[in-house]
């Protein structure tokens, strides 16, 4: 378990190492699966209001946008920190989340109609891919892999952090956020990095399982789940505005 890693902050090997003794039931696959589910369908029904919000009350998208994602990254927090607390406080998150995906779908949506569904079928479809790929032994969960993907990762946490501060400043990347051919490969090259993330959160997970993890846990890896699958959703909905923005 020492070397096990996941660039994603919320299964990581950390989050496993715990006292198993006299703890219960232990973690499963399949309740892992249900509680995604559960999750999922948290943040689909706060989706769907946000986004009914830029016809009913546009005013308010700002203030669900902005007010989801604060609300979220403290939760998210509070759960990396509280793994006991995720049963909780991982719907929650869920919740809060949907307001962000709502909102910023809906502003996409009215730009470019279809992009919002093209981003949700392609993220599930990725997902399905990338579960069979690792189902499969195609993909191999080795040291090296886990090292490049969490670098890369991190090396576009980095990259997106720098722009924001530069952004205050007045100084902007247009190259890489527009659809440019740089524009659009770095997009593909981000969501190509988010998809190598969910083989590194389904190989915590079975490891999870195997260590005995208490039944908690399953709410704690269906969220770390839910964190990147988010991401990706995120990244593919830019990565399509980029291509149609070319047309």
């Amino acid at each position: 378990m020492a070397l096990l890693r996941t660039s994603n902050p919320a299964l990581n090997e950390r989050a496993f190492q715990l006292d198993h003794a006299a703890l219960g039931e232990s973690m499963t696959v399949p309740g892992t699966i249900n509680k995604t589910g559960i999750l999922l369908v948290c943040v689909v029904a706060t989706a769907i209001w946000s986004w009914r919000q830029l016809d009913v009350a546009p005013e308010r998208l700002p203030l669900l946008v902005f007010g989801g994602a604060i609300g979220g990254l403290i939760f998210a927090m509070v759960t990396i920190f509280k793994k006991e607390w995720a049963p909780l406080t991982a719907p929650i998150y869920a919740l809060l989340e949907g307001l962000v995906l709502g909102g910023i779908s809906a502003l996409y949506e009215r730009q470019s109609q279809g992009i919002a569904m093209q981003a949700v079928a392609l993220t599930f479809g990725v997902l399905f891919v990338m579960l069979l790929a690792y189902r499969s032994g195609l993909i191999r969960v080795t040291d090296k892999l886990r090292m490049g993907i969490v670098a890369a990762t991190g090396g576009i946490a980095l990259f997106y952090i720098i722009e924001i501060v530069l952004g205050f400043f007045g100084i902007h990347f247009v190259s890489i956020n527009t659809g440019t051919p740089l524009g659009i490969g770095f997009s593909l090259l981000v969501v190509g990095i988010a998809a190598l993330n969910l083989v590194l959160d389904f190989d915590l997970i079975e490891h999870g399982v195997a260590a005995g993890a208490p039944k908690y846990m399953e709410w704690y890896a269906a969220f770390g789940l839910m964190v990147t699958l988010i991401w990706l959703y995120l990244e593919i909905l830019r990565l399509l505005s980029k291509i149609r923005s070319r047309r």
